[in-house]
């Protein structure tokens, strides 16, 4: 199942990238350029959405013991869907001709060198945003990592903690059953000591049997 959700976290690492390469470059594009990368880009964005869904749908397949660390990746994965697509939008208004008919004025009397250093700004200014959103993503890719390896450590000393109970238990049955020994070989030389006193009872019982007869054996044959 976590093999199946990898899968599909690969395709999305890769089609996100993808697109936010793409979204850099709208802004900068001719119209008719611009209109085809817009399209593209929104359906590489249904793409993306779809292999959400299906992420989600495996993540709820997963045990509730281990579907935390998943639920948290998957969160980090949406918000980075929300960011591309609020990058996008912004992507599809910049350098359109109302914002620099705004910018630059309707008559025609700026000059093509304000109009090229505004295109240098802007594209800075976007170099420089994308420059922190991977940084962004870097951080909430550390901080996945801490979150999984919190997590991977507490099963340790969850599992850690069982495994001692197990040894105590298993220390309390031997104190028991060395008890139980000590309790049997007390009985055992007990009843050892009492044969070996009845075997010693017998053997004098029937030594004075002996000399009895023997003696009334003897007065008998003085007798006559």
């Amino acid at each position: 199942m976590s093999s199946d959700f990898e899968g599909f976290e690969q395709d999305f690492a890769v089609l996100t990238a993808e697109i936010t390469s793409k979204i850099a470059r709208v802004p900068r594009l001719p119209p008719d350029e611009k209109k085809q990368m817009v399209a593209n880009v929104e359906k590489q964005l249904e793409e993306a959405k779809e292999l959400l869904e299906q992420m989600d749908l495996e993540v709820r397949e997963i045990p509730p013991q281990s579907r935390g660390m998943y639920s948290n990746r998957m969160r980090s994965y949406k918000q980075e869907m929300g960011k591309l697509e609020a990058d996008f939008k912004r992507s599809r208004i910049a350098y359109s001709d109302e914002v620099r008919n705004e910018l630059l004025g309707d008559d025609g009397n700026s000059s093509e060198s304000q109009l090229i250093k505004l295109r240098e700004e802007r594209a800075h200014l976007l170099d420089n945003t994308e420059r922190l959103e991977r940084s962004s993503r870097r951080l909430e890719a550390g901080y996945q990592i801490a979150v999984e390896t919190e997590q991977i450590g507490q099963e340790m000393l969850e599992n850690l903690s069982h495994d001692r109970e197990k040894i105590q238990r298993a220390r309390e049955r031997l104190r028991e059953t060395d008890a139980n020994l000590g309790k049997s070989s007390r009985v055992l030389t007990g009843m050892l000591r009492r044969i070996i006193q009845n075997r010693v009872l017998v053997v004098v019982l029937a030594v004075i049997l002996v000399i009895t007869i023997l003696m009334a054996i003897t007065f008998s044959i003085r007798g006559h």
